[in-house]
């Protein structure tokens, strides 16, 4: 394999990191500012085996949105802890405000967290193709 075809193939987890996944801890999201310096802020995030897709519901106004936007295909990180387990998926992200994938966004956390997330104007998700694990 080579490292390109490594670096866009979602990496396997482990059923006891599928799980952990599924449950609702703290979680953390961090992109880079316009400078360069990261920022990260306390979110909410899905994650969809099936597309390799970690997904954070935002509005285009907010800092993460902005950051993601100046960097198209940037870096960025999502972690979850509970105690002393913790997983880190990271990746590429785009912002989306496609009403197709917006929804996608909003049934997969309503889902995961038994309620919708807010409904803000310029409701948009953070879709992160995720390429590398640490952790669970």
């Amino acid at each position: 394999m080579t490292q390109a075809q490594t670096q866009t193939q979602t990496p396997a987890l482990s059923a006891e990191a599928q799980a952990f996944l599924t449950e609702s801890h703290l979680c953390t999201f961090t992109t880079l500012r316009p400078d360069g310096s990261p920022h990260t802020a306390p979110v909410r995030f899905t994650w969809d085996k099936d597309t390799g897709l970690a997904r954070v519901m935002t509005t285009v106004a907010r800092r993460k949105a902005r950051n993601v936007l100046a960097r198209p295909g940037g870096r960025v990180s999502v972690c979850q802890t509970a105690g002393w387990r913790w997983i880190t998926l990271e990746g590429t992200a785009t912002v989306s405000t496609d009403p197709a994938r917006v929804a996608e966004g909003v049934r997969l956390y309503t889902r995961r967290f038994w309620s919708p997330p807010p409904r803000p104007p310029g409701l948009a998700v953070i879709e992160i193709r995720v390429d590398r694990v640490l952790g669970g």
